[in-house]
């Protein structure tokens, strides 16, 4: 598997833990890809077109900045640094890309290309942060996500699933940890678009 973490600006070098930082401060950008080989429960392309909405999440979330626990309670965000989109939106971007790495589907995108799509893919995002350890210099990457897939024609929920994932990273430096998120979503998005054609099958 090709390394496919991109760092689109000069990385800064270690990084504490903070809270968000001034927004007139330029940030480091990070950005996660989408794997390549993904092995799905089809071998033909199936004749469906699917839209992947974009996933709901909490407020912590909902923000473009790299999540970190110190505990269950506490959010906090890596300092100088951000990742290249709003988190919801850098996971509906993976999981595109996912899908049409499978080649199982006839189109998959945000919009459907007529009036609707045959099927829509609605989820949640519950976790995407990295969790402290308790020596807190080493931290484990959480990533979890729920899966339902819509049939269109009825708004019926024809499968559902959650995804869970997770890396350990070897210290609180950035490069470190976002190699560690990198990993964890590697083997998340892999099993969702494995799985999703198999969801969409009769």
């Amino acid at each position: 598997m090709i390394r496919s973490l991109v760092l689109l600006t000069v990385v800064s070098g270690c990084s504490a833990l903070t809270a968000l930082n001034d927004v007139s401060t330029p940030l480091d950008v990070y950005e996660l890809r989408a794997p390549v080989d993904i092995q799905a429960t089809t071998r033909r392309q199936l004749p469906r077109d699917v839209i992947i909405e974009l996933p709901s999440t909490s407020g912590a979330l909902a923000t473009d900045r790299i999540m970190i626990r110190p505990n269950a309670l506490q959010a906090q965000y890596l300092p100088e640094v951000r990742w290249s989109d709003a988190t919801p939106v850098m996971v509906q971007t993976l999981m595109l890309r996912s899908v049409e790495a499978t080649g199982a589907v006839r189109y998959v995108g945000r919009q459907p290309l007529a009036s609707h799509g045959d099927f829509a893919v609605v989820t949640e995002l519950v976790d995407f942060q990295a969790e402290l350890n308790a020596d807190t210099q080493t931290a484990t990457v959480q990533l979890k996500l729920i899966v339902r897939v819509i049939r269109e024609s009825d708004a019926k929920i024809v499968a559902s699933k959650t995804f869970r994932a997770s890396a350990p990273s070897a210290s609180t430096e950035t490069q470190i940890l976002v190699e560690a998120f990198n990993a964890a979503s590697t083997v998340l998005f892999s099993e969702f678009a494995g799985w999703l054609p198999s969801a969409l099958s009769p």
